[in-house]
């Protein structure tokens, strides 16, 4: 029987809907995740700085069991989990309508790319800072500066205390650049996605491209990455990437793909496969609202 061709629309409006649908769900029942983690990489870094063994806490194996999954399947995490990440896309998304509908903009408004792979790094800074602060044992003074923290707390349906403007100012001007860059604070604050895009990956989660069945100048994959990264790129930029399939689902020519991509008929089954198991480890770990 003669294979079907790729409907490569067909595919990304699955993966996009799907996508929505896995981050809305735990953007409700687990917002706290990516603080979860944070706290994880304080706590290690204090610990060192002050000298004292570090305490297998709820924190730390937060960061153990995020640090694990991103290894084996890559920045799942990152592209269909985590609360700050969904917020992005959200405003993102907004953002494209306000101006097609209201300014009648043809083409949304972002940064110019030849600016983002300097962008990038600036993440890097801020998780160095952060390890720095922490190993003094000073981090605990600038909490209530932190916008993770912020919105930790927003997610909790929870107010920030009091003193925690300077830390709402800066959530708000996160939330601004969302909505002119996609992946804005991914890209470049994000201290967890510094720390995932450092990880080693297992080659069976690694996306892997077919280059010699690529049209010459095709790029449709970098265009539809929301962090601007070419499959053939260097291993640093390479950990850029948040594992979202949107390249791989647009491929025309099926030319991207990952073990599960290629095991599975339907592609949308490893996502939800892996989504399933990360429900089942934040489960585990008490990181759900409602369980």
């Amino acid at each position: 029987m003669a294979e079907k061709p790729i409907n490569p629309r067909r595919l990304a409006r699955q993966n996009a809907v799907l996508r929505a649908a896995i981050q809305l769900i735990f953007f409700i029942a687990m917002p706290g995740a990516f603080v979860a983690g944070f706290n994880g990489v304080k706590a290690v870094f204090q610990a060192i700085g002050t000298g004292q063994p570090l305490a297998w806490t709820g924190f730390t194996m937060a960061l153990v069991v995020l640090c694990l999954f991103t290894i084996v399947f890559g920045r799942f995490f990152c592209g269909w989990v985590c609360a700050f990440g969904a917020l992005g896309d959200f405003v993102w998304w907004l953002s494209g309508l306000v101006q097609k509908k209201l300014f009648r903009r043809k083409k949304q408004f972002r940064l110019p790319e030849h600016w983002l792979p300097a962008g990038q790094k600036v993440k890097y800074l801020i998780l160095a800072a952060i390890v720095v602060l922490c190993a003094l044992n000073l981090y605990g003074t600038l909490g209530l500066w932190s916008p993770w923290e912020a919105f930790s707390l927003l997610t909790a349906l929870r107010l920030p205390p009091a003193g925690s403007t300077v830390a709402v100012a800066w959530l708000t001007l996160i939330v601004v650049g969302m909505a002119l860059q996609e992946r804005f604070f991914c890209q470049f604050l994000c201290p967890m996605g510094a720390v995932f895009s450092l990880l080693p990956i297992l080659p069976f989660g690694q996306l892997r491209r077919a280059a010699d069945r690529c049209p010459s100048g095709c790029q449709l994959c970098k265009r539809q990455c929301p962090v601007s990264i070419r499959m053939d790129e260097d291993n640093l930029r390479k950990g850029e990437c948040i594992s979202c399939d949107r390249c791989a689902s647009a491929c025309p020519h099926g030319n991207l793909t990952r073990w599960d991509r290629a095991l599975l008929r339907r592609p949308w089954l490893g996502a939800v496969g892996k989504a399933a198991a990360f429900f089942a480890l934040g489960a585990a770990l008490d990181l759900y609202r409602f369980l």
